[in-house]
């Protein structure tokens, strides 16, 4: 992967996305230039352009599952590849314009996730409020300060950079929700394996037929392969048509893994490669035996010996 000196986040300054652009890019002990967009598509969009080195975009939360634009970016245009992830603890915050009470609140702005998060609180406390959806937290909470609404749903540093008042803290239905987040390159060469990696596919069935997705399943768990997210999403053609995206553990060098994904390529009319990578959540669990990559030499070696000579 070549250095990154450019990184389109979701922006503007003060979202999830820009303190994850912030962690990545001290992942990979980069000082680069961070410039925010105003969706991923456009993130994405500049990435594949050249316009920036890398995108910083969010994948999935534990509340709400897969950000379908992300997963639909991926699965189409021309390749792209995963190069890092993190992941960030979703706190949201009531964010006004000092001098606001929570009687003069009528309308609210937030993104459609973050609203998701809060809907419960928003109907218990101000069921008179209309929320309007926004680009990104942080968009809404500059549109706060700038007068638009009355209020807005954003992490506390986007308060902080816009010089609004919290009214009330940490205020999210679920505890402890969690969103990952990204590092979208053009593709290169994977790195080496670090012994606790993820690897992203999308998979598109050749027909769609009773069994087709057992059949994906089967090819990863014959060979011992543990499956951490799928995903469906609708191919854009017909109803009924879909592709899944697919992480699983492990490095498309180990063998168990590598032998899957070409035993996929058989089955399927196109597995598009994500990206293998260093796994930020979790370790990796024990490889059962005979799916070590010991294992997979061996008996290569044996099935030779047998072709040229009869024998083992």
């Amino acid at each position: 992967m070549s250095t990154m000196q450019r990184l389109a986040f979701l922006g503007p300054e003060g979202t999830f996305a820009h303190a994850a652009a912030l962690d990545l890019s001290a992942q990979l002990s980069t000082a680069g230039q961070l410039l925010p967009f105003a969706s991923v598509t456009s993130a994405i969009d500049a990435l594949r352009a050249g316009d920036v080195d890398g995108a910083v975009v969010p994948l999935e939360n534990s509340v709400e599952g897969a950000v379908p634009a992300t997963l639909d970016e991926l699965a189409g245009g021309s390749s792209l590849v995963i190069a890092a992830e993190t992941f960030l603890p979703v706190i949201f915050d009531l964010l006004v314009r000092p001098g606001t009470s929570r009687d003069d609140i009528q309308t609210i702005a937030t993104h459609p996730h973050a609203e998701a998060q809060v809907r419960r609180h928003l109907l218990s406390t101000m069921p008179q409020a209309t929320v309007a959806m926004v680009g990104s937290t942080a968009g809404g909470a500059r549109a706060v300060r700038d007068g638009e609404y009355d209020a807005a749903i954003a992490p506390p540093v986007a308060g902080e950079l816009y010089a609004l008042d919290s009214l009330a803290h940490d205020i999210a239905d679920n505890a402890g929700a969690v969103t990952r987040f990204v590092l979208l390159s053009r593709p290169f060469a994977p790195p080496r394996p670090t012994g606790n990696d993820r690897t992203t596919l999308v998979i598109y069935l050749r027909e769609d037929h009773a069994g087709a997705l057992l059949e994906i399943l089967m090819e990863f768990g014959t060979r011992g392969v543990n499956l951490t997210r799928i995903e469906s999403r609708p191919t854009k053609g017909r109803i009924g048509q879909y592709c899944f995206t697919i992480d699983c553990e492990g490095h498309i060098d180990d063998a168990r893994v590598g032998d899957s994904i070409a035993a996929l390529h058989r089955i399927c009319a196109d597995v598009r490669y994500l990206g293998s990578y260093q796994r930020r959540d979790g370790t990796q669990g024990a490889v059962a035996a005979g799916r070590e990559d010991q294992a997979f030499t061996a008996a290569a070696h044996w099935l030779e010996s047998i072709r040229r000579t009869g024998t083992a």
